[in-house]
């Protein structure tokens, strides 16, 4: 049955209402919380669909971010939100082939880098994602040019990344900072 699985990449701006309307409520029936003020503060990116008979059954958004490892330059980051698979079809592969096809996108789209914030990690340390283990921060809007950026620690989230052929070397130990944005979810 999962032969019939069909999996695709839409751009966020090319999307109509109704299917983004689905994908709304797909991923609060799988979050089992009101999304609405996420989904109105992310910006424009691309969602991968996976989809049997025409149902959703799995869900991942990719929105650029921009991640520094250090005092390291700034990166591109594929940034993954609300992952879901529906919970009769966990465990069966969909998750996984969803996530292969995401992060192909993230590559053809020229990131530097991929990240999410996992509720559970098993699905991506099989393919291929390590934990941040260094601080945590997020970096506030300047204040003026003059100043730096103010950086708020984040000890309570947990990050995975993956290295992309555009990656520099990275140090998983030091420090990393997100850009700050609103909506309650920081990372």
């Amino acid at each position: 049955m999962i032969d019939t699985l069909r999996i695709e990449v839409k751009d966020s701006q090319e999307m109509a209402p109704a299917e983004k309307r689905e994908i709304h409520l797909f991923c609060e029936e799988a979050y089992g919380e009101d999304l609405s003020r996420l989904f109105a503060v992310y910006h424009p990116g691309f969602h991968v669909l996976a989809r049997l008979d025409d149902k959703l059954i799995s869900h991942a958004m990719v929105v650029t971010r921009w991640l520094q490892a250090g005092n390291g330059p700034l990166l591109r980051t594929g940034y993954v939100e609300m992952m879901a698979t529906a919970r009769e079809w966990r465990g069966k592969g969909v998750g996984r082939s969803l996530m292969r096809v995401l992060t192909r996108a993230i590559l053809l789209d020229g990131y530097e880098l991929a990240a999410l914030c996992p509720a559970e990690t098993r699905l991506y340390e099989h393919l291929g994602w390590e934990y941040w283990r260094g601080p945590l921060f997020v970096r506030q809007p300047r204040p003026s040019a003059t100043e730096p950026a103010r950086l708020i620690a984040t000890p309570e989230e947990r990050i995975m990344i993956m290295r992309l052929p555009a990656s520099p070397a990275l140090d998983l130990d030091v420090d990393l900072s997100v850009e700050w944005r609103p909506g309650g979810e920081l990372w």
